[in-house]
């Protein structure tokens, strides 16, 4: 296991009934601007119960984040804060209201050109605005770790960053405010947690057991309750677990001390870049394509992923590491994600302007060894036409 510090801060409020809890983690005195994206948020009551939580306070509300969001829209935000002296930020929807946040925050007080913090992947940031979230949706857990996703339409990209600064103070789940989510949604969150667990999972044997046994139970957890979930969308219980399996997967506690890879991710970044796909959709593009392709340097945790996850332990080395990712596959097929280029009609001019953006956004050395170049970027997703 190799040397790490692990420090998360965040409160989580879980259970039902838990936005009244926001009265007790918002300052009394603050001047709160309450971020969120569609009418989603409207439509089903969340925000009349943040409104009636913060009762008393001074709220100004700023809707239509994105699905991927956008730089310019966060820079909107950014502004409103000055002209209103907002002094607290409260995210209240999915990841990508929590990103958008996060970047807003630490976007409020950086006194160089917003986009610094994007391309520096958060380097430039010193501080950042308090804020806490709301969740509606359980896929990136963005309401428990630093990390932020911001897409500039303007300039076809979709970059990364993260700061110590940008934890959310607090983070309210209540799985019953996820009843009413989409299909879509609840599929491509199951596909966003999946991943990101494998991508801190599925490297080199670290000699990390706890991690190790930690991802397996949350991934055998959601290939058990994901179908579930579509079936039954009234199920607390299961609804419960969904969201604190997302929440686990990206926290911090799994990836602490070995090695992760990420290489989906940013290749998947840059497909959402070209057509706006869903994030998680991407994923499901790349990642059996990608296990396939590095099979060789997985070996070994292909194997182990494929008994313990799978129980797949019977035939030549081979045959077990193709059932795994035929299972894999199939998997992301069963919750209805297309897991093949051309259903998000990708073309081969597609992979070439993907391709440039990774070599374009120094994205030339992915993956846990940095072995993973742009020619193998286009190598991985030829073959997941």
């Amino acid at each position: 296991m190799k040397n790490f510090d692990f420090r998360n801060p965040t409160h989580i409020l879980f259970g039902k009934g838990r936005i009244a809890d926001l009265k007790d983690q918002v300052p009394a005195d603050a001047k709160v601007l309450v971020i969120y994206g569609g009418g989603s948020a409207e439509r089903t009551g969340v925000l009349a119960q943040v409104r009636e939580a913060l009762a008393g306070r001074t709220i100004v509300e700023f809707g239509g984040i994105e699905p991927n969001p956008r730089f310019a829209t966060a820079l909107k935000a950014v502004e409103m804060i000055g002209k209103e002296d907002i002094t607290f930020l409260l995210a209240v929807g999915g990841g990508s209201v929590i990103d958008a946040t996060k970047f807003i925050a630490a976007a409020a007080l950086y006194d160089g050109d917003p986009w610094e913090i994007l391309t520096t992947h958060g380097a430039v940031v010193k501080g950042a605005m308090p804020f806490g979230s709301v969740l509606t949706l359980p896929a990136t857990a963005s309401e428990m770790n630093a990390g932020s996703v911001i897409t500039n339409a303007e300039k076809g990209a979709k970059l990364p960053f993260m700061s110590a600064h940008c934890y959310p103070a607090f983070s309210v789940l209540d799985p019953e405010v996820t009843y009413t989510l989409p299909p879509r949604q609840i599929a491509n969150g199951v596909a966003d947690a999946f991943v990101h667990i494998i991508e801190q999972y599925l490297t080199y044997p670290a000699a990390a057991q706890v991690q190790d046994g930690f991802a397996e139970t949350l991934l055998r957890t959601l290939i058990d309750l994901g179908p579930k979930a579509l079936e039954t969308p009234k199920d607390y219980d299961i609804r419960a677990n969904l969201m604190w399996t997302a929440t686990l997967a990206l926290n911090g506690l799994i990836g602490a001390g070995v090695p992760q890879d990420w290489a989906s991710h940013m290749i998947g970044h840059e497909i959402t870049a070209l057509n706006d796909t869903d994030h998680a959709r991407t994923l499901a593009v790349v990642l059996p394509s990608l296990m396939n392709d590095q099979r060789g340097p997985k070996r070994e945790k292909l194997l182990q992923y494929a008994a313990n996850v799978w129980d797949i332990r019977t035939g030549s080395d081979d045959e077990r590491i193709d059932a795994a990712i035929e299972a894999t596959r199939g998997f992301f097929e069963s919750m209805g994600i297309k897991t093949r280029l051309g259903d998000y009609d990708v073309a081969a001019s597609g992979i070439d302007h993907i391709v440039a953006a990774l070599k374009d956004h120094g994205m030339t050395a992915l993956g846990e060894h940095g072995a993973i170049t742009p020619d193998d970027a286009r190598r991985i997703l030829e073959a997941a036409q």
